[in-house]
């Protein structure tokens, strides 16, 4: 495994695999939707190489901990967190998305965050590449899954932020309010201002009262 040094431009630095999964735009998008107070319990449920508890702290002091089921990407995730150190700030653990009950009994978070895999079972090619595979394919574990654990682990106010694929916003938002979830918040991501949007960020607040609202749409890119 060779790895490569990048400057996040926000006072820290990550190791990143080029073999393996690399973080994308999605990360950086979820960061930025993610609201926080100074001082919450923050859970990434699947964290990967550590990128979205890097880009949290570095906006608000926040203690974090990463959840990541691959051996390497979670040793990865900890060089990361001693590269820039912040042993003081977030924690890895290895585990199983499915097992929080196990993991985290009696724990509970502020806010917790995810990225899961995108692809349902059965939808598209899987990658050659194990870890690429993973972190595109419900193989590990279901949206299902990461909806339960969210709101397992999370204090009865607290808030969900989750970016994902616009075609299963339905699935989504009906796992969510079947897990005591009440989406609050949605905005789409499309890459042209008349192109079709290619992701969806939703937050969701624990026991809250139903309402949402549709945010203002982000346009990555100007013609």
């Amino acid at each position: 495994m060779k790895l490569r040094k990048e400057d996040l431009q926000n006072g820290y630095y990550i190791l990143q695999d080029p073999e393996a999964f690399c973080f994308g735009v999605d990360a950086v998008l979820l960061s930025k939707f993610v609201k926080a107070r100074e001082g919450d319990t923050v859970l990434d449920l699947g964290c990967g190489n550590g990128i979205i508890p890097l880009l949290l702290f570095a906006d608000m002091e926040l203690k974090i901990t990463g959840l990541e089921i691959q051996e390497e990407c979670a040793a990865l995730a900890q060089k990361n967190v001693e590269l820039n150190n912040l042993q003081h700030a977030i924690n890895i653990v290895r585990g199983d998305i499915k097992e929080v009950t196990d993991i985290f009994k009696g724990k509970k978070f502020d806010v917790v965050v995810s990225n899961p895999p995108y692809v349902g079972d059965g939808g598209g090619l899987l990658n050659q590449n194990r870890a690429l595979a993973i972190a595109r394919h419900e193989i590990y574990c279901t949206l299902k899954d990461v909806i339960f654990a969210a709101a397992y682990v999370l204090n009865h106010g607290g808030s969900f932020y989750m970016i994902h694929r616009p075609g299963r916003i339905v699935e989504i938002l009906t796992i969510m309010q079947n897990n005591n979830l009440q989406p609050k918040e949605i905005q789409f991501v499309h890459p042209y201002k008349h192109k079709p949007a290619t992701m969806v960020m939703v937050a969701a607040k624990r026991g809250g009262k139903p309402m949402c609202k549709t945010l203002a749409p982000i346009i990555m890119y100007e013609r």
